[in-house]
């Protein structure tokens, strides 16, 4: 062979080579990624080659699939009371992904999930085409409903119901919301749908899960915190012996006082009394007696200051480190930084009504193939103990007491414990927006079980500024939801 062809020889093995090396790259080093690609449309209409598996409440599926009207998407995912339960679903769209269970459990719903593989095998031995699985819920379908229409007839806010002894989410309902089912296709239609729910275009934001994903001053809910941290650190050791707490009190290192409202008994008040009439001197100077740390570790202890997963992502909520007294002061009454999600000051109702136990909040109880056999079931797992037995039962005492004879007598059951707290939370510049209606709590049976505990914040816009109150606007609505929770028991 002369020199010429030698090179050009040369040349083309070298290419062949570089093809070779370039095939195996994509085939096995990129595969997963490239398969994964949002630009890959191929792995989109794959997805929705075949009816998606459901979603489960009661054992009944509040999602479906129905063939699409055109395109190439053989199915288009369908929603039951598509609103109500969109803060629990997501959606599932095929112009825009998916997010929340839907994204989460994407896997198993699609049937591509690694452990439907046997499954999917002998699916295709038979014949039989491969089928997604479906995701079972802990939601209570008549508590979510109490929930969402008692948010409706307010406007704006969020629930969440959570079952002390397992953690399990109970109800997960946010209000303003919207109906996956109106961008769950590819047409011009889904895409002015999409636009509608965006933020700049509606600025109900409904696209917001307030219950998870919105932080709000927790306002006067945040002194059962307080009272735990008074009773675990020992600055206090009962509910009923007078705190040390003059009227007027200033705050430490100002000339501010700490107001009231109105003429309710706080002075030396003890903290069955303070809680009982939510005392702003009494929570605001045990705050600053404990000192930062203590108040810190104690919110720490209710999981404060940590994203908690459902497994759908909660933002973490905020108790400041660094603050000096009358800062600690202000934040231990639910002020200043201090920020909660609905579904933080459900896990602190819950803690105390666990005797002391805050068990890991979850929403998805099981994972099936499409024949139904279980592929995984979750099992109820301690978070934290915040507070020892004994000093739950103290205040679980003065929670009742709130519920009672207190700001909270709107929560009243017949024949039922409750215990609560209610919240007014000021916020916007110099407390000039409308503030925020808060109300937590929890039911306990003859039998001693405590079956649910309830966090409720209420945005009600259309409210007189003088008329909003916790236990006038959201204590009804955490009632309706205790209720349907208990009747479901029976």
């Amino acid at each position: 062979m002369n020199k010429p062809l030698r090179r050009i020889a040369i040349f083309c093995g070298l290419l062949v080579l570089t093809l070779l090396i370039r095939d195996n790259w994509l085939q096995y080093v990129r595969a997963d990624e490239l398969a994964t690609d949002t630009n890959n449309r191929r792995v989109a209409i794959e997805r929705y080659a075949t009816p998606r598996g459901d979603i489960i409440v009661d054992g009944k599926a509040i999602t479906g699939s129905k063939q699409a009207a055109s395109g190439d998407f053989e199915y288009v995912r369908t929603y039951k009371d598509g609103p109500m339960w969109a803060p629990v679903t997501g959606y599932a769209s095929q112009a825009f992904g998916t997010n929340q269970l839907e994204n989460l459990e994407d896997g198993i719903l699609t049937g591509n999930d690694d452990r439907l593989f046997f499954r999917n095998t002998l699916d295709m031995l038979t014949g039989k085409k491969k089928a997604g699985g479906n995701v079972v819920t802990t939601l209570n379908a008549a508590a979510q409903k109490a929930a969402y229409e008692g948010l409706a007839k307010r406007g704006k806010g969020a629930v969440v119901a959570l079952d002390p002894e397992t953690g399990a989410i109970l109800a997960l309902a946010s209000y303003p919301s919207y109906d996956p089912s109106t961008i769950a296709g590819y047409s011009d239609d889904d895409q002015k749908a999409w636009n509608k729910l965006q933020k700049k275009a509606n600025p109900n934001d409904p696209m917001l899960n307030r219950a998870l994903r919105e932080t709000y001053p927790p306002g006067s809910t945040f002194k059962v915190v307080t009272a735990a941290a008074a009773l675990e650190h020992g600055l206090y050791t009962d509910a009923d012996s007078p705190t040390k707490t003059p009227l007027p009190w200033t705050m430490p290192g100002t000339t501010t006082e700490l107001k009231n409202e109105g003429t309710i008994p706080c002075k030396n008040a003890t903290l069955r009394v303070a809680l009982q009439w939510s005392c702003n001197t009494v929570f605001g100077k045990v705050g600053s007696d404990l000192g930062n740390d203590k108040m810190l570790e104690t919110a720490k202890q209710f999981g404060f200051a940590e994203e908690q997963f459902t497994p759908v992502r909660a933002n973490a909520s905020v108790f400041s480190d660094d603050m000096a007294p009358s800062e600690v002061a202000l934040s231990s009454i639910g002020q200043f930084n201090t920020a909660a999600t609905p579904l933080q000051m459900a896990m602190v109702a819950s803690a105390v009504a666990n005797d002391g136990t805050l068990m890991k909040p979850y929403m998805v109880d099981k994972l099936q193939a499409s024949n139904v056999d279980t592929i995984e079931q979750t099992e109820p797992e301690e978070l934290s103990k915040p507070l020892s037995s004994d000093n739950a039962q103290i205040l679980q005492s003065m929670m009742e007491t709130v519920v009672d004879k207190g700001t909270g007598t709107n929560a009243k059951i017949v024949g039922v414990t409750v215990g609560g707290k209610t919240g007014t939370a000021q916020h916007g510049v110099d407390n000039s927006e409308k503030p925020y209606a808060w109300f937590i709590s929890y039911a306990k049976l003859d039998d001693g079980s405590s079956p649910v505990a309830v966090a409720v914040v209420v945005e009600d816009e259309e409210a007189d500024r003088g008329d909003i109150s916790g236990g006038g606007l959201a204590a009804p609505i955490a009632k309706s939801v205790m209720e349907a929770v208990i009747e479901s028991k029976k």
